[in-house]
């Protein structure tokens, strides 16, 4: 009885793991396979042989190499924007105690996580139109970087909060500005909580697809979401290179994860709880 209840746990998030992978299996190795009969013949199979050819059609042909990049460099640009104003906003709010309304304007700052982003999307579209920013990258860097703001505010000052003051006396006593006591001593600190704002900001503009689709038109400027529209309309029948573009847009996110992970936990943990 006592081994059951041992291995249970054990066995049930072997279950849960099957089950969130099954799909990206299936995907993987559809993307291997050479034709669509042999996707319809065995779907859940491995491949007969493993076939790469995807792989290079897809990002050569299809374009998949200039969404990606495109993808990569918005996703990437917007991120660390978004860490950088964030870990300010969050310093001068809940650190410095500037100004006696701070914890008003901290408040004002939470507010943009009740407003779903959908209802803003009309008024970003006659902002970005006015500023003659339509069918540019800056259309999409502006509305990532900004969006992205409070929930970044929220996770870094909650992890602001639980570095101890001494840490900023002993500092300034030996002569350390705002400035400097910011980037040498609390940034370095905030690593943790940096580094997950920064993933959740990058998977947020990676995933996007709705200002993506109606600000940009020229097909040389968009993004992998929207690229692979356009990609799955021109190759219908072709279900290996759509699985291969789904593989592209996957794979980063998770590289990334991968090497990041630990700081991730690190930084969401020590911020709900400390904070």
């Amino acid at each position: 009885m006592n081994t059951i209840k041992k291995i249970s746990p054990h066995i049930i998030l072997l279950i849960y793991v099957i089950v969130v992978l099954f799909p990206f299996v299936f995907v993987l190795f559809s993307s291997l396979k050479q034709s669509n009969i042999e996707i319809a013949e065995s779907p859940f199979g491995f491949p007969k042989s493993f076939s790469f050819q995807n792989y290079i059609d897809a990002w050569v042909k299809a374009k998949i190499n200039v969404y990606f990049l495109n993808s990569v460099y918005l996703a990437t640009t917007s991120a660390l924007t978004g860490v950088l104003l964030s870990a300010a906003t969050a310093y001068a709010l809940v650190r410095m105690k500037f100004v006696k309304v701070s914890k008003a304007i901290y408040q004002f700052v939470l507010i943009g996580m009740l407003i779903p982003g959908n209802v803003l999307f009309i008024a970003q579209y006659i902002l970005v139109m006015n500023m003659g920013i339509l069918n540019t990258h800056w259309a999409l860097y502006l509305p990532y970087t900004a969006g992205a703001l409070p929930i970044s505010v929220l996770l870094i000052a909650a992890f602001m909060k639980s570095i101890p003051n001494e840490l900023e006396e002993a500092a300034i006593v030996d002569g350390l500005g705002a400035f400097k006591l910011f980037y040498k001593i609390i940034l370095p600190l905030t690593l943790p909580a940096l580094v997950t704002v920064f993933i959740v900001n990058f998977l947020g503009s990676w995933n996007e697809y709705l200002l993506a689709n109606f600000f940009i038109s020229k097909d040389e400027l968009k993004t992998l979401p929207t690229g692979m529209v356009g990609f799955r309309d021109a190759f219908q029948t072709n279900y290996a290179l759509i699985s291969t573009g789904i593989v592209y847009s996957v794979t980063p996110v998770l590289i990334l994860y991968a090497f990041l992970q630990e700081k991730i936990i690190e930084g969401v943990t020590a911020g709900s709880v400390k904070g």
